[in-house]
C-alpha cells in the first residue's frame, strides 16, 4: 500500500511530524545524471511557507540522497532520498488527538488500524506527497532523454480562472477560517504511440489510479472527460489525416495505449479539510462534539498540488515505457 509502479517502483515513508519522510526509488535505469540540484527545485514548488497563500509552516525541504548514486550518475541500484522535517509543532494537535477531523481520513484510519499519528495527520498527510514529487523528479530526468515533458497547469479554484481572481479568492476564504478547491490539468508531450496495455493495463486506467492516489484528489478526466456524455460519435471521434489526427478529444490515449498525441488529464481537488470554521464531529468514545482544527493549514492545496501531479503522470509513464522494452 506504500509502493507503487511494476518496472520503477516508489516506496515512501514517513509522517507529517516524524523524524523526516522520503522515498526509495527502485528500477531507475543506470547511466542517468542525476543530483540533488536535479531534485530540489520540484520540491520547492511544492514547499510550504512560501506565500500568504499556503501553510505558514516552515519547512526548507532540502533532499538528501543516500545512495543509487556514483559520481553523479546513477547506478541501478535502489535511490533512497529523505527531506527531515524541522518546523513540527506537534503540540498544536493535542487538544484534537481523540476528535476525528471532518473530511480527513482520522476516523478511517483508526477503524483501519486501531490507532493512528494524530500529528498532523501522520502519514495520511500531504506531506507524504513530497516522496512522491522527489521521485517524480528522477522519472522525469528519464523522461527528457526520450523527450518526453510533462506540465501543469491551475484551470480554476472555486470557479475562478484568472491568476489574480484565483489569489483573491484563497484570500478570502483563508480571512474566513475556510477552504477551497479547484481543478488542475496536467499534460504530457512527447509520448510516443504504443504506451499502455490492452485490458487490464491500459494507460487511461494507470494514469487515473496515480492521480487518485493523491489524497485530495476527487475526480480524474481524461481528454473531453466527462463532456464525452453530451456528444455524437462524429464528434467525439478524432478523425485520422495523413499528417495524423486532426483532434485530440480522447487525450492521447486510445484502447488504453497511446496514441502519440498529448495525453491530457485534469483533476478535481477537494476543498482542503482542516478550517478554523466550527464542524460537527466526533470523538473517540462516540460523543458528538465540535470542532475548530488548529494547527497550520493551506486554505488551497491546488497550488502545491500541480508539482504532485505532474509527479504521478512522470511516474506512471516511466513505467510504461520501460515495460514497453520487454517487447522490443
Amino acid at each position: 500500500m506504500n509502493t507503487f509502479g511494476r518496472n520503477f517502483r516508489i516506496t515512501t515513508f514517513g509522517e507529517s511530524h516524524g523524524v523526516a519522510v522520503g522515498v526509495v526509488v527502485d528500477g531507475c535505469p543506470a547511466g542517468i545524471r542525476l543530483a540533488e540540484q536535479d531534485i530540489q527545485p520540484f520540491l520547492d514548488r511544492r514547499r510550504p511557507g512560501t506565500s500568504p497563500l499556503t501553510s505558514p509552516r516552515q519547512e526548507k525541504d532540502r533532499i538528501e540522497i543516500l545512495s543509487g548514486i556514483f559520481e553523479g550518475i546513477t547506478t541501478g541500484i535502489p535511490i533512497a532520498m529523505i527531506v527531515r522535517n524541522e518546523d513540527t509543532r506537534s503540540g498544536d494537535y493535542d487538544a484534537q488527538k481523540d476528535i476525528f477531523r471532518p473530511g480527513h481520513a482520522d476516523f478511517t484510519y483508526q477503524e483501519k488500524f486501531g490507532i493512528r499519528d494524530y500529528r498532523g495527520g501522520g502519514r495520511s498527510s500531504g506531506r507524504e506527497t513530497l516522496g512522491r514529487v522527489a521521485a517524480g523528479a528522477v522519472a522525469m530526468k528519464f523522461l527528457a532523454i526520450h523527450g518526453i515533458c510533462v506540465n501543469g497547469t491551475i484551470l480554476e479554484v472555486h470557479g475562478k480562472i484568472t491568476p489574480n481572481e484565483i489569489e483573491q479568492e484563497i484570500l478570502a476564504v483563508k480571512e474566513c477560517g475556510d477552504s477551497v478547491g479547484g481543478i488542475v490539468e496536467i499534460v504530457a508531450s512527447g509520448c510516443p504511440a504504443g504506451l499502455g496495455d490492452p485490458v487490464f493495463g491500459k494507460l487511461d486506467a494507470l494514469v487515473a489510479g496515480a492521480m487518485m492516489g493523491i489524497g485530495a484528489v476527487k475526480g480524474v478526466e481524461i481528454g473531453d472527460g466527462f463532456t464525452v456524455a453530451r456528444k455524437t460519435g462524429s464528434e467525439n471521434n478524432d478523425p485520422m489525416t495523413a499528417d495524423g489526427f486532426a483532434g485530440n478529444h480522447a487525450g492521447g490515449i486510445l484502447g488504453g495505449i497511446s496514441t502519440g498525441q498529448d495525453i491530457v488529464v485534469r483533476i478535481a481537488v477537494k476543498p482542503t479539510p482542516s478550517i478554523a470554521k466550527v464542524q460537527q464531529t466526533r470523538d473517540m468514545n462516540g460523543n458528538v462534539v465540535e470542532i475548530s482544527v488548529g494547527g497550520r493549514h493551506d486554505p488551497c492545496i491546488v497550488p502545491r498540488i500541480v508539482p504532485v501531479a505532474e509527479a504521478m503522470l512522470a511516474l506512471v509513464l516511466v513505467d510504461c515505457l520501460l515495460e514497453q522494452a520487454k517487447y522490443r
